[in-house]
């Protein structure tokens, strides 16, 4: 939890998968498989729209702070209630 109440987020994706969906964990970050190939920032907003969704906040409220063109990527979540 960041100083601010928001919550960061460590991910490891694999893009250009079938379905978009949490696996499990992949070392101490969460594993997401996303539909969406790695090509124009498509993995990136894929991503962010499922983070959204499955904490039930607005994509506004995502940012993504690291991991820009890596595997390794950390999200900001704004004001999540953990």
């Amino acid at each position: 939890m960041a100083k601010n109440g928001d919550a960061h987020l460590h991910v490891h994706v694999q893009p250009g998968a079938k379905n978009t969906e949490l696996v499990g964990l992949h070392g101490e970050r969460l594993k997401v498989r996303l539909k969406a190939p790695p090509v124009d920032g498509k993995a990136n907003k894929e991503l962010v729209k499922w983070a959204a969704a499955y904490f039930g906040v607005g994509k506004s409220r995502i940012t993504l702070i690291r991991g820009l063109s890596s595997r390794q990527k950390t999200l900001q979540i704004e004001g999540l209630e953990v």
